[in-house]
């Protein structure tokens, strides 16, 4: 008898040590958590976070030696009075900020020769700086709004409110503080619900979920660890919270299902446990490789988010696929069938029988009959949903995604409509020797020339210069709302038109443009260059890994296609809901017009190692039935039904999961939340339901080929028994003939 594979031999161990198996795992647990809230989390830059000719320009500021101080505005508008009438307002304005501690270099309109009065003359603007580094103003800002507030109560009549870099990421940080709360309070008693009604009994619906969360939690230890290696983003931690309460319950579950039906089947427990080791573990340990390989495309992305992402994705992967492989089936050991404890009568009553549900059996039963019309169908709906992936916008997101309830969006909105173009001004940043010299001051007048003349660059233009006068940073506004097509022209038009002219008078210096329309630009551009990169490593690795496992080459194949068509189903309703802007007022957020730029490649990753979850499953429920000599149509349908009741429960968890972000309050957390969840739902129904069973029985026995060049491959398998080797003719078998099997 040949050995038991990896899995088997894992879950053996573990059930016979539950003992050091269950107290290494709390040890780590809590070790993780221990340590990574003694080093504290090591946050990326903007320098780390930018892209292209952005990264340039933030990278000599970082390094240039004087302090980048966050800006902030104070508007004071009326309906009524210009800004020569209400001068008392602003004049108090002024004196409430000179008494704050961390304020500095106010400018008033009638003290300052920028233009801080609006064109109409109804609205004014009392500019500041927070004192310090810009990256730690955010943390002062909270005492300076309470002073605003304060006026703006004495003042009803008039609009007195602040804005800026500080005040936007404070409020920005504070939302998406509450809201990550907000998100880990109701995903777990929802979770639990889920599979307490899934399993009918609460200890068996407990074990996903602690165990998910407890790699969650050793994962995000680790992660702050690591960052002091890879700075960490901000999306890191939500993400890592995500895709862990996703994967951990899903590998658990896909576990503890196959353990209860081969109790159901009349073996005995420890011959239960170990079955389930060496089939579905096997599967979790397929499935887990490959959704590490996903994760570890963004790697690829060339950009300091996505690293981040990818690092914390991976760990959290990592640590759950070792949990249900090693203190899961320790855990079940133990309990034996104490794992049924707190069960619903009702629900236990109503149990499907292991063979599959009447429903699915309905489900399955046309695609199965009528394959060809369920594969033309199934297919053209999901390339029809993909269909506005063709018109995809994207940008970086802001503070202008949050709701548009916030006091602090809506100052921003004023003031963009009164001194357009000043809170998202483009920066212009010089590296050189000596940046104060004649040479120099004559390219700053020409550019600033060449700048007015296009129309599209505005005054006041504010220049800043490093105390060993090697940088220089010369800020004005632009025309757009920073994200626009008018903005991205007016962009191609400083750096063609106005300063790469200039640069070329000025020969060993840096020139580079920076700012929130540079950053969103560029971000697309290297996205766009290094995406074929991230496809082909996900899609070459996947389909290696496939090859790998099951020995054929059509299986890899066609997997990879329907999980692209899966994805490309979801893209095209994410941008229909939120690029188009449909169901605003049912998901309660406003369309800013695009999708967020780091979406599309994360929810590719994300979504084809989510889908592939799923589907390895499956498959391998379908190859270990083939092995024992099954035909393929009937493995088909009894694979598909025997892993039903698993596969729903855990996409009902998992949509349940990504529909609490979906509810969130950030614009590009939603976008994630929504996109996920859609793609799950159509994963779980349309392909799995009908495309994947429909293409299988088409192909039949052609499912299984493998070229005779490739048959030194190893065979990995799925379960205790001696795999029937797999039909491999000279000249695969036509489909429109009879195919034994096939039917």
């Amino acid at each position: 008898m040949p050995a038991p594979n990896l899995s088997a031999r894992a879950g053996r161990w573990s059930a016979s040590h539950w003992k050091r198996a269950t107290i290494g795992w709390l040890l780590f647990v809590v070790g993780a958590v221990a340590l990574g809230s003694i080093v504290g989390i090591n946050s990326l830059s903007q320098a780390d976070m930018a892209s292209g000719e952005t990264s340039i320009a933030e990278h000599i500021l970082a390094a240039a030696d004087f302090q980048r101080p966050a800006t902030e505005s104070v508007l004071i508008q009326s309906r009524t009075q210009t800004a020569d009438q209400f001068e008392p307002v602003i004049s108090e304005v002024r004196r409430v900020l000179s008494a704050q501690k961390y304020v500095a270099n106010i400018q008033t309109p009638f003290l300052s020769p920028a233009r801080l009065v609006s064109r109409d003359g109804h609205s004014a603007l009392v500019q500041f700086d927070i004192t310090g580094d810009r990256e730690t103003a955010k943390d002062k800002v909270q005492p300076i709004l309470d002073a605003i507030a304060a006026v703006q109560r004495a003042h009803p009549a008039m609009e007195v409110a602040e804005f800026g870099p500080a005040s936007a990421n404070h409020v920005q940080a504070k939302t998406f503080s509450e809201d990550l709360v907000r998100a880990e309070r109701l995903s777990i008693p929802i979770t639990l619900l889920i599979l307490w009604l899934a399993f009918g009994a609460l200890v068996a619906a407990g074990l996903p979920v602690v165990l998910a969360f407890s790699a969650v939690l050793a994962a995000t230890g680790i992660s702050e660890v690591v960052s002091h290696l890879l700075p960490a983003a901000d999306a890191t931690k939500s993400v890592i919270l995500l895709v862990g309460m996703a994967v951990g319950i899903d590998y658990s579950l896909f576990y503890l299902r196959r353990v209860r039906e081969e109790r159901a089947a009349g073996l005995e427990p420890d011959q239960g446990l170990r079955r389930a080791a060496a089939t579905s573990g096997q599967a979790v340990l397929i499935s887990g490789a490959t959704v590490l390989i996903a994760m570890a495309g963004m790697l690829f992305a060339g950009n300091g988010i996505f690293t981040s992402i990818a690092t914390g994705t991976m760990l959290v992967v990592f640590v759950a696929l070792i949990g249900s492989l090693s203190v899961l089936p320790a855990l079940l050991h133990k309990l034996g069938d104490r794992v049924e404890k707190g069960s619903i009568p009702f629900i236990r009553r109503v149990r499907p029988p292991a063979g599959g549900s009447r429903f699915w059996r309905a489900v399955l039963r046309p695609a199965l009959r009528h394959p060809a019309a369920a594969f033309v169908l199934s297919v053209g709906a999901l390339a029809a949903a993909a269909v506005p992936v063709l018109g995809m916008h994207t940008k970086l997101p802001s503070f202008t995604d949050l709701p548009h309830s916030l006091t602090i969006v809506r100052t921003y909105q004023h003031i963009q409509q009164a001194f357009p173009g000043s809170q998202t001004p483009a920066e212009v940043v010089v590296k050189g020797a000596n940046v104060t010299t004649p040479a120099f001051q004559r390219a700053y007048a020409e550019g600033r020339r060449r700048a007015l003349a296009t129309g599209q660059l505005y005054e006041p233009f504010y220049t800043f210069v490093s105390r060993d006068k090697t940088v220089v940073r010369i800020e004005f506004a632009i025309a757009g709302n920073g994200d626009n097509s008018a903005s991205i022209r007016a962009l191609q038009t400083l750096r063609h038109d106005v300063v790469a002219p200039i640069a070329k008078t000025l020969p060993g210096a840096t020139v580079a443009v920076t700012g929130q329309t540079a950053g969103t630009h560029d971000f697309n551009e290297t996205m766009k260059q290094r995406a074929p990169l991230v496809f082909a490593f996900v899609l070459g690795l996947a389909f290696l890994l496939l090859l790998f496992t099951f020995r054929s080459i059509v299986i890899p194949i066609t997997t990879i296609l329907l999980n692209l068509l899966s994805v490309g189903a979801a893209y095209g309703i994410l941008i229909l809901v939120f690029q188009q802007g449909h169901l605003q007022g049912l998901l309660g957020y406003r369309s800013n017009g695009a999708i967020a730029a780091w979406l599309p490649l994360f929810l590719f990753v994300i979504l084809f190692g989510l889908s592939m979850d799923y589907h390895v499953f499956i498959l391998s429920r379908i190859k270990e039935l083939v092995d024992r000599g099954i035909p393929t149509s009937q493995a088909v349908e009894q694979g598909i039904l025997r892993t039903a009741g698993t596969v729903t429960s855990a996409a009902i968890v998992m949509v349940a999961v990504f529909a609490i972000f979906a509810g969130l309050r950030e614009l590009d957390i939603k976008q994630m939340g929504f996109g996920l969840a859609v793609a799950v739902l159509i994963d779980a129904t349309i392909v799995r339901a009908v495309l994947l069973p429909s293409t299988m029985k088409l192909l039949g026995k052609w499912n299984w080929y493998l070229p005779r060049r490739l048959a030194w491959l190893p065979t990995l398998r799925f379960g205790e028994i001696t795999p029937t080797p797999a039909h491999n003719p000279k000249e695969p078998p036509r489909l429109g003939g009879a195919l034994p099997g096939a039917s």
